[in-house]
């Protein structure tokens, strides 16, 4: 996929999706796509029946980007999660309180 395919299909806007680049015309984020097909084992096919907004071609295209700029796309994913632990803090999920309530019993 050429670097011109890519880019009718991956855009970076400062502000949107915290500027990290994102399929065209949505807010899904490349490391979404990757998140979904490295991480949880969905194929192009399946992300595109999950989010039919989206086609074919842009599940590849934000794969050649993440391939193209692999160390920058696992940086942000990384961030991202320490994030959300941070945020989390402390604090138990609801997942994690349910079963220990379940085990009081």
């Amino acid at each position: 996929m050429s670097s011109v395919a890519i880019a009718q299909h991956i855009e970076i806007t400062p502000g949107v999706c915290g500027g990290k680049p994102r399929i065209a015309g949505h807010r899904i984020k490349v490391q979404d796509i990757v998140i979904w097909h490295e991480r949880m084992g969905m194929s192009p096919d399946e992300i595109i029946y999950h989010h039919p907004s989206i086609t074919l071609a842009d599940v590849y295209a934000a794969l050649t980007y993440y391939h193209d700029r692999r160390e920058e796309i696992r940086q942000q994913i990384e961030e991202g999660e320490a994030l959300a632990k941070q945020l989390q803090g402390d604090r138990p999920s609801l997942i994690s309180k349910i079963l220990k309530n379940q085990n009081v019993k």
